[in-house]
């Protein structure tokens, strides 16, 4: 919005030029959405509590999970609130992707805002059913999918890190491999999201890491130079990868160990959508099972763990599943498991962004 109304304006006054710089727009819109989480959180917190709106535990979990009882919970709704408010006053709202992944942000909070109602109403850790969560999440990422497929120009070729000259074009089954890449990723954060500031330390990585590609992936001149595929408007992703790191970053504040508030299913199911939505856009999908190679990894630790269970009656990999929950059977305390993952994900997402010189 600040764009449309303050940009005009630079021939006035020269010093407006500035909101023309998506580097400046993404700044401004991480501040912005740090701010909004910031001032609102402690009444979010005392909002929560007053409705008895709080963390409902699994049974077969880590005993030492029981104090989180009662914790007030759906605090991704701060988290979208924040996102989706500063992305409308920094980006550019006559950009398709920027609502697209606005939409699809939304859409995928509204199913886990399902969830977490559910949970807390029955007071149950089952909300909704596995199959209902699922449909409604592949009906979100087909109808992006059929739309970005659609879009003039669209490429469905796909891009290998390391790899710059093996680009298989996957035609309509890209449709599929969208749907693949925004569910799982999705399902793959809410696995995630099981210990305090778990899930939202990765995704701060992941989110900045794509700021840096949405960027490149916009500027011609640059994604030829680092041989990245050019997407025209792109670059405006940047801004609402911005509002992402901001709004992640304020939550943590308030989600880091103790937590005070945990993000729920409507903050995790939605943060993975728009993580999943931004790299079939911008045309790195394969780069996010690098920059959030925590989500894979805990994403396959539930995969392995009921596959092995089943096939050998009883038998497990792990001491428990998701992966994070492993090592704390094994006597890590959780500040120790969330901090060392976070590590990981830092180095993770330097990674990420060494591929561009080793293309």
């Amino acid at each position: 919005m600040f764009y449309h109304l303050l940009y005009p304006l630079h021939t006035t006054f020269i010093g407006f030029n500035v909101f023309r710089y998506i580097t400046f727009r993404s700044i401004l819109a991480a501040i912005t959405a740090f701010l909004i989480v910031i001032l609102f959180g402690n009444w979010f917190i005392r909002t929560m509590k007053r409705r008895q709106i709080g963390q409902v535990i699994r049974d077969d979990g880590p005993e030492t999970h029981m104090a989180k009882k009662g914790v007030p919970t759906m605090g991704g709704l701060l988290i979208l609130s924040a996102i989706v408010g500063s992305s409308f006053l920094w980006a550019r709202l006559d950009n398709a992707y920027v609502w697209l992944t606005m939409a699809i942000t939304v859409f995928f909070g509204f199913i886990g805002a399902l969830d977490d109602y559910r949970k807390v109403s029955k007071s149950s850790s089952a909300g909704l059913s596995a199959r209902g969560k699922l449909v409604l999440q592949l009906v979100g990422a087909l109808t992006i999918g059929l739309f970005i497929f659609n879009l003039p120009g669209f490429d469905g070729h796909l891009a290998f890190p390391f790899l710059k000259n093996f680009r298989p074009d996957l035609g309509w089954f890209y449709v599929v491999f969208a749907v693949l890449v925004i569910v799982g990723a999705s399902n793959a954060v809410n696995l995630t999201d099981g210990l305090d500031g778990l899930a939202t330390g990765p995704t701060v990585v992941s989110a900045a890491v794509y700021l840096v590609f949405s960027y490149i992936a916009g500027n011609i001149v640059i994604a030829e130079y680092l041989q990245v595929h050019y997407v025209a408007g792109s670059g405006e992703l940047a801004v609402f990868c911005g509002a992402m790191v901001g709004g992640c970053l304020g939550f943590l504040w308030f989600n880091a160990y103790p937590a005070q508030v945990f993000m729920g299913d409507v903050g995790s199911l939605s943060l993975g959508g728009a993580l999943g939505t931004i790299a079939i856009i911008i045309k790195q999908e394969i780069l996010l099972a690098i920059v959030g190679g925590i989500f894979v990894m805990e994403a396959l630790s539930v995969i392995m763990q009921v596959g092995y269970f089943k096939m050998t009656h009883g038998r497990r990999i792990f001491l428990m599943a998701p992966f994070h929950h492993h090592f704390e059977k094994k006597g890590w305390h959780e500040s120790k498991v969330v901090v060392r993952f976070w590590i990981v994900s830092i180095i993770l997402g330097f990674l990420a962004i060494a591929t561009l010189k080793l293309r």
